[in-house]
């Protein structure tokens, strides 16, 4: 005669816990054990966390163009301007402002009008009147209490064009670590105040999930297929441990102001000041969540 097992499972979760009784299951004619945390009554309860951090790293770009008759003039010109711009920036620090630069530069050919009235390029080598120099600088703030001054340093230098203003939150290892301690902390109690409520006690930790995974419906009431998978019986005293998740949302960014004109020298102390707008941080949402499995007493 087969074996049965009766299963009590409680599910501490955001929503209201549940109880259940889980069914010994079989495929075809072949019994499937239940996973071995399951074997007797046990709770698994998942800790959410959610904080707000502001960004700690703004970016923007700038570019600036040169065009003239002699490639070397034009990419002269543009790289003569990106320079100013680029040693203003310098005097803030490698370790808060990080610039890249580069210039590129193209041909502008003669034109004419087909047989349709069409302007169209005269793509010909010896036919080349001006070329373009396109110089770009692409800045990254490391340290984002000097974004308003960066910001303000850029839009002084008369670019040809400015980029959008962006933000983004890069945490630390220490951000993360105590991200998972408070969703490690959050799911006990949220174990502890569903057992008491349905009159037990918390017994020993059987699985640390940091992932979450073990807490999903697709384990704990799909449990045939994640038995059949062939691996080898964990015993009851052991405790498992995977990897964590943690996932952050896409970065918000204000609106640029309108480009400014063009232009070349390096900007004053007072043209900075006066270019100077508010560009607040915003609040990045940080989230992370753990499963841990305890027996019931």
């Amino acid at each position: 005669m087969r074996r049965s097992f009766a299963f009590a499972l409680l599910l501490a979760s955001v929503a209201t816990p549940v109880l259940a009784q889980t069914p010994p299951a079989t495929i075809g004619d072949r019994y499937i054990p239940a996973p071995w945390w399951m074997r007797d009554p046990v709770i698994a309860s998942v800790g959410q966390v959610r904080v707000e951090i502001q960004a700690n790293r703004a970016f923007v770009s700038a570019s600036f163009q040169s065009v003239d008759r002699s490639v070397a003039e034009a990419s002269r010109a543009a790289a003569d301007q990106v320079r100013a711009l680029s040693q203003a920036l310098s005097a803030y620090g490698a370790d808060e402002v990080r610039v890249e630069t580069s210039v590129t530069t193209r041909p502008l050919y003669d034109q004419y009008r087909d047989e349709n009235g069409v302007m169209r390029d005269n793509t010909r080598a010896d036919r080349v009147a001006r070329y373009q120099a396109d110089a770009s600088v692409n800045v990254t703030v490391r340290d984002v209490r000097l974004i308003e001054r960066v910001y303000a340093t850029i839009v002084a230098s008369r670019p040809t064009s400015i980029g959008q203003v962006n933000f983004n939150l890069d945490p630390d290892n220490s951000w993360k670590a105590n991200l998972q301690a408070e969703a490690m902390k959050d799911a006990r109690r949220r174990a502890e105040a569903a057992a008491t409520n349905a009159g037990a006690t918390l017994g020993r930790v059987k699985i640390i999930d940091p992932s979450g995974r073990v807490c999903q419906t697709d384990v704990l009431a799909g449990w045939p297929s994640y038995a059949a998978g062939g691996g080898q019986e964990t015993t009851v005293d052991d405790i498992v441990v995977t990897g964590s998740r943690i996932s952050y949302p896409p970065p918000a960014a204000p609106p640029p102001p309108p480009p400014p004109a063009p232009g070349g020298a390096a900007p004053s102390e007072a043209q900075i000041e006066a270019a100077r707008l508010a560009l607040q941080p915003p609040l990045q949402v940080m989230t992370d969540s753990a499963c841990v499995i305890y027996g019931l007493n």
